[in-house]
């Protein structure tokens, strides 16, 4: 298929069909992505105020066979976001942001793409309910995007991913038509569920313009507490001691190696840490309990239970929010450290609960027979999403490794596929990860989606390069 770039003549038309405005020159931050590690070569943007507008530029470039490019929040870590290649047309909904509804009775509200997730949050939390997708971005992501990936976070374990808390979706399809399906229906079984092709599709197979989510009651109480763990194996008898206890009241359960604080020292020593010396493993787990339970108590239940069993050598629990405020920017500011300490090679990676015990130290020898890179692995433990993550030696230059990365990568993703786990845990595939569905994605049901891509889209421009090489 030919596609033509969205350059100076086809702008004009759509600057001439929609209202002023509309159209602009692509500023950087279009064309850039957190890692900076691809450059977009797209030179307009179109900024749509409403659904009927983004129909009508779709049109325009199906019509025109240019390729768009959705744009979100610019969060994305898999290059979705930026089109290196080609000038396709950047489409962003960053005006579409309207709380539409809200049924507090239903648990239920329904958004604009657009919407930034911190404002999704806090129009659940005007009604007294949650919206408990929650991750490191959440102050510039938006809901068209965090669907589109499939966004995990903190609280997939007890909340799920992304797609499990949509009810129904407005959406673009890739010839302009608009699919109304913003129900608000628990139950429906009346076809194929489209919303759920279009959540995790990464813009290739249209627009998602709007969102019915799900609401949560909020946990009358919380509490959180950093727990020293002898191992991973250990860490994860103490989820399920720990479920024993208190249920599905655990919201997140966060593995963090000592690395992490480590390099949090060398690169934002102004961050308090609750420890002297990090030990080389711990938790931080947050507890959400309803009325009359009291977390600290279970919290102390837990740690108690897990001291006699040899699972939990110390810890602490927070004794007011100040103190779990503390503890949550420790495991939040993970990432940014490592951001400035530079990775040779990232991996977001998810494996059955069971063989992390065995991976984690395979994985480890397997990295050091390439070199003494340092590991920091960190994450979701309790959904099974784990951030392992590769630097250069200590006093080495990054740059002076990077002709190690793929190989580093290779090790780890056939190690992971190796266990039946996955290469892609929560950041999605985007270009970055094209390579890694032809290798280890099961052979039929990539024909399987190559067959959905091209009914939905046929002229092959909604995100070209994404998902599928």
């Amino acid at each position: 298929m030919t596609h033509h770039p969205a350059n100076d003549a086809f702008a004009q038309t759509l600057i001439d069909a929609l209202p002023p405005d509309t159209l602009r020159q692509a500023e950087p931050r279009y064309l850039e992505e957190p890692r900076g590690r691809w450059k977009g070569a797209s030179e307009w943007v179109a900024l749509p105020r409403n659904t009927d507008e983004v129909a009508q530029i779709v049109r325009a470039c199906a019509r025109a066979e240019v390729p768009i490019t959705p744009y979100g929040g610019g969060t994305g870590l898999v290059a979705g976001q930026v089109s290196p290649r080609f000038p396709t047309l950047v489409l962003s909904l960053e005006r579409m942001t309207r709380i539409r509804a809200v049924y507090p009775e239903e648990n239920a509200l329904i958004v604009d793409a657009g919407a930034i997730l911190k404002d999704v949050q806090s129009a659940a939390e005007a009604v007294d309910r949650l919206f408990p997708l929650s991750l490191a971005s959440e102050g510039s992501a938006r809901i068209g995007g965090l669907l589109s990936t499939n966004a995990g976070g903190v609280n997939t374990l007890r909340y799920g991913n992304a797609r499990d808390l949509v009810l129904g979706l407005e959406a673009v399809l890739p010839d302009g038509q608009i699919w109304n399906g913003l129900k608000r229906l628990r139950k429906d079984n009346t076809g194929y569920d489209l919303r759920h092709l279009l959540i995790g599709a990464e813009g290739t197979l249209g627009i998602i313009t709007a969102a019915s989510l799900k609401l949560s009651p909020r946990p009358a109480q919380s509490g959180t507490a950093l727990l020293t763990v002898a191992s991973p194996a250990a860490a994860l008898t103490l989820l399920s001691l720990a479920r024993n206890i208190v249920g599905d009241g655990i919201s997140a359960y966060e593995l963090i190696h000592r690395t992490g604080p480590d390099f949090l020292s060398a690169t934002l020593p102004d961050l308090r840490q609750p420890w002297d010396t990090p030990p080389d493993w711990s938790i931080l787990i947050e507890l959400g309990l309803g009325a009359g339970q009291d977390p600290g108590a279970a919290l102390e239940h837990i740690f108690s239970a897990g001291l006699e069993q040899g699972l939990v050598t110390d810890g602490l629990i927070a004794q007011s929010q100040t103190q779990a405020d503390d503890f949550w920017a420790l495991r939040e500011h993970i990432p940014i450290a490592n951001k400035l300490i530079g990775s040779v090679s990232s991996h977001d990676i998810s494996l059955p609960l069971s063989v992390i015990p065995d991976f984690l130290p395979r994985a480890n020898a397997s990295i050091a027979a390439l070199g003494p890179f340092r590991i920091n692995c960190f994450g979701h433990l309790g959904d099974g999403n784990l951030h392992y993550n590769v630097f250069p030696p200590d006093g080495a230059n990054r740059a002076d490794c990077m002709d190690q990365s793929p190989a580093i990568q290779a090790c780890v993703h056939d190690l992971v596929a190796e266990y039946g786990g996955s290469f892609s845990a929560e950041h999605g595939v985007g270009r970055l990860k094209t390579g890694d569905v032809t290798r280890y994605a099961d052979p039929t049901g990539i024909v399987a989606m190559r067959a959905i891509k091209l009914a939905l889209d046929p002229l092959g421009i909604m995100n070209p390069g994404v998902m599928l090489a």
